[in-house]
């Protein structure tokens, strides 16, 4: 369970009249040439953000699939996701990070849990890890104000209905290459709640992540990171980030416990989030 569709999806409530239409949204940065597309076992049409030093665009074919790149000098991963939500056109559109490999049939699992899941507008499937560190859904649940935030963009699969309308997009203040290092997918899930959109966590996986890879947002429990998390919280509960700050402290700190004392770590935080604070009511008055 959780490693791929193998059969077990129970009878649909509403059988789908035709094959959806699905895209793969990639944000990568650096890539000098087509390879990338392969190397992740993409199997549908794709969108890849390539922010690079070039701005142009590319279209080519992959396997009998339209594969569209977008070059762009621009940085911050809200950005490069916005820029692939703008264009993207299919019924289906699943996020995806360079470093995903996806498994074989997957825009068939995407399909047969949509099936499952008919009202759903945004489906969090699970990450083939191998040394699991991410939450696994062992089963269909519905994902509300209480368990959205253990999830990230690289899980979602969006309908292009939903979107069309809500106008939601990912935040640019935050994420890898933005002023606050991460994030951006936690506050755009909570968006997408505050607008009423549907979303369901499902027990299959669409792809396997090299855990290999190096990140790049995080680079330790220093003062970037504590002063970038209370920014987040800051933004997330504009009344209630200190008590979610201190929760924060004490759940994890056999974590960073080792390389940062929790009443620094506290005063990092509090200084994230009295600057976003300050933006966020500088903005309001232009």
């Amino acid at each position: 369970m959780g490693h791929g569709f193998t059969g077990s999806v129970k009878p649909c409530a509403i059988i789908l009249k035709r094959i959806m239409k699905i895209e793969t949204l990639i944000v990568t940065m650096h890539q000098n040439d087509h390879s990338l597309v392969e190397r992740m076992n993409v199997q549908t049409d794709a969108l890849v953000g390539n922010q690079c030093q070039t701005h142009s665009m590319d279209t080519f074919y992959q396997n009998g699939h339209k594969v569209i790149y977008f070059n762009t000098n621009e940085r911050g991963v809200g950005r490069n996701r916005n820029l692939l939500l703008q264009n993207a056109t299919a019924d289906v559109w699943v996020l995806a990070d360079d470093d995903m490999r996806f498994v074989d049939r997957y825009p068939q699992i995407a399909q047969k849990a949509f099936e499952e899941c008919p009202n759903a507008d945004i489906l969090v499937f699970n990450l083939i890890e191998k040394n699991p560190r991410r939450y696994v859904n062992q089963k269909i649940v519905r994902v509300r104000w209480n368990n959205y935030a253990k999830y990230g963009a690289a899980r979602l699969v969006l309908r292009k209905k939903a979107f069309l309308s809500s106008g939601i997009r990912f935040h640019l203040s935050f994420g890898g290459g933005a002023r606050y290092g991460s994030g951006e997918d936690t506050i755009f899930l909570k968006e997408c709640l505050r607008k009423g959109l549907k979303i369901y966590a499902v027990p299959y996986a669409l792809a396997e992540i090299d855990q290999e890879s190096v990140s790049t947002w995080f680079s330790g429990y220093n003062e970037k990171f504590f002063h970038d998390k209370g920014a987040l919280y800051s933004c997330l509960h504009p009344a209630l980030w200190p008590a979610y700050a201190v929760r924060f402290l004490i759940r994890y700190r056999k974590k960073y416990g080792g390389e940062m004392p929790s009443i620094q770590a506290l005063k990092y935080m509090i200084g994230g989030a009295v600057e976003y604070r300050a933006e966020v009511e500088d903005h309001h008055e232009v």
